[in-house]
């Protein structure tokens, strides 16, 4: 154990110094676990305390994650070193990646020429016509439009509100399952997550009570196109999800509407309610490029103050040159209308592939945005089935706390045809799986 993955030190930072340089160089990788606190206690000749506040503070940077009688193993994704996607094995379907069809993403159109900047932009961060149609994209659909900002795409600027907002220990209310980035940085911050169920409506409210009550501090959810389950707001999940948090008025709601415009749903955001607490996100990067990293930002006026404090002592401003580029391709008659074709095209596509599978008796739930949630027993027979088949889907793990397993299918790409395929391949991988494991 100690031996075998070289972690050595007599004070709590030189063990977690140890455990994080055997992360780094893949000593440990991810899921594995670490010796139990007493036993590397003896073996390093320290008392239980000095290694319980190694793994605590590990555990605070997102190295480590505690998982009760499962005890402390790797994240999944640790805040150390350069880590990526799998790869996609060679020669089969990436349906696994959650990306939008660049059929349908237009051509960027940034400015003609950039001029020097005399000083910086700190003094007017945002470019005025961009801050226009950001406030309009808000009123749009209900949202405040009073309070608007910007910065460097969704998980940025998430980063930065729970980061001002909150303190290490705290606990995040999430989706579960939910966005893998965001399970990835949360811990990472020195925060906890609180898992809040969710159907085909968004995060019940049932399970959203039980993680306030824990003494969740801030909210993070999708109104519309939850990933990866699809899931989105209805007006009576609205107005309850409102009730259960009318209690909490100190609470930071955070939505991360990051499909607005594709997801095929209509908006019943929180941001809508009249929260005293609350904030809005919004992206480009699912219709109008991925290379736009770039986002709106609606909030109350202190959630705005904490937010552009900290902004301003770290990158000062987002570019203008990409916020000139956001704000031409926006504007611009034939991306939008590229946009619409898309948001139909992508509801096409998901819907076949929910009817064929359940026209062979496979549940699946994704009422909007480009991914197919579809429960199954086996993961990783799945996954391999599939991948033997020509199709590569994301095993659930990646996006599950406590939720069933299951795999997640982006559709986006998967046209009306192939779904037919797909779902003929997935029904005889689940008979095989059933004769292989028992039915």
């Amino acid at each position: 154990m100690a031996a075998q993955y070289a972690i050595s030190g007599t004070t709590a930072k030189g063990i977690a110094s140890s455990v994080e340089q055997a992360v780094a160089e893949g000593g440990l990788g991810p899921g594995e676990a670490l010796p139990p606190v007493r036993r590397l206690a003896d073996e390093l000749g320290v008392s239980a305390g000095t290694v319980a506040t190694a793994y605590k503070e590990l555990r605070q940077r997102g190295i480590v994650v505690t998982r009760g009688r499962g005890g402390t193993v790797v994240a999944q994704a640790p805040a150390v070193g350069a880590r990526r996607p799998p790869r996609v094995p060679q020669g089969v379907r990436d349906l696994a990646g959650g990306h939008p069809d660049t059929a349908f993403l237009p051509v960027l159109l940034p400015p003609e020429r950039v001029d020097p900047v005399n000083g910086s932009h700190r003094a007017s961060p945002r470019l005025a016509g961009l801050e226009e149609a950001a406030r309009a994209w808000f009123a749009r659909d209900g949202v405040p439009d009073g309070q608007v900002t910007f910065a460097h795409g969704a998980l940025d600027c998430m980063a930065r509100l729970l980061s001002v907002e909150l303190k290490p220990g705290d606990i995040v209310a999430v989706e579960d399952p939910g966005f893998h980035h965001l399970l990835d940085l949360v811990p990472a911050l020195g925060l906890r997550m609180a898992p809040v169920a969710v159907d085909d409506q968004g995060i019940r409210p049932d399970a959203l009570r039980g993680a306030l009550r824990a003494g969740a501090r801030a909210l993070v959810c999708s109104p519309r196109a939850q990933s990866p389950a699809g899931g989105c707001f209805s007006a009576e999940r609205q107005e309850a999800l409102l009730e259960v948090l009318s209690a909490y008025p100190e609470v930071l709601v955070v939505e991360d509407d990051h499909n607005a415009e594709v997801s095929g749903a209509a908006s019943h955001a929180l941001a809508s309610g009249g929260l005293p607490r609350w904030a809005q996100v919004r992206t480009v990067s699912k219709h109008l490029g991925i290379d736009l990293r770039w986002a709106a930002l609606a909030c109350d006026a202190t959630t705005l103050a904490r937010h552009e404090g900290r902004m301003l002592l770290t990158s000062g401003w987002v570019s203008h040159v990409l916020q000139e580029t956001v704000l031409r391709t926006m504007s611009d008659a034939g991306a939008r209308a590229l946009v619409k074709r898309a948001e139909v095209t992508y509801g096409e596509r998901r819907e076949a592939l929910i009817g064929e599978l359940g026209g062979r008796g496979i549940g699946a739930h994704g009422a909007s945005g480009l991914n197919v949630w579809v429960p199954v027993r086996d993961e990783s027979a799945v996954v391999n089935g599939l991948r033997s088949r020509g199709w590569w889907v994301a095993a659930g793990a990646r996006f599950r706390i406590a939720t069933p397993t299951a795999v997640r299918i982006t559709t986006a790409t998967l046209e009306v045809g192939d779904a037919v395929r797909l779902a003929s391949d997935f029904a005889e991988v689940l008979g095989e799986s059933e004769a292989t494991y028992g039915g």
